[in-house]
């Protein structure tokens, strides 16, 4: 009975955890979205986000961060963003459908 009551209280405690971390993502997420479209699905000139490769993402905003790839906005976009805020972000479009 220990083992269950410590487990319940394990998973209450951490449930607001969760939360931050999905509201956060989402957040992070929502910053695209006045040119890539709600969850990343554009509708017409700019790159759609929703569905791409995580690992891609990733390299592409570390690449506009860098400057190592050219762009008009993004090299700026993404100096805002820490390494693990691009990659919470890659795992959120990855996740997205495209359709």
């Amino acid at each position: 009975m220990k083992v269950f009551a410590g487990t319940l209280l394990a998973l209450l405690l951490a449930t607001p955890a969760v939360a931050d971390v999905d509201k956060t993502t989402r957040s992070l997420a929502a910053t695209c979205a006045a040119c890539h479209g709600t969850n990343g699905k554009s509708v017409g000139g700019t790159a759609v986000l929703a569905g791409v490769d995580k690992a891609e993402f990733i390299k592409q905003m570390k690449g506009f961060k860098s400057g190592q790839v050219k762009a008009t906005v993004m090299h700026q976009h993404s100096k805002g963003y820490t390494d693990e805020e691009i990659e919470l972000m890659g795992a959120y479009f990855a996740a997205q459908s495209r359709e």
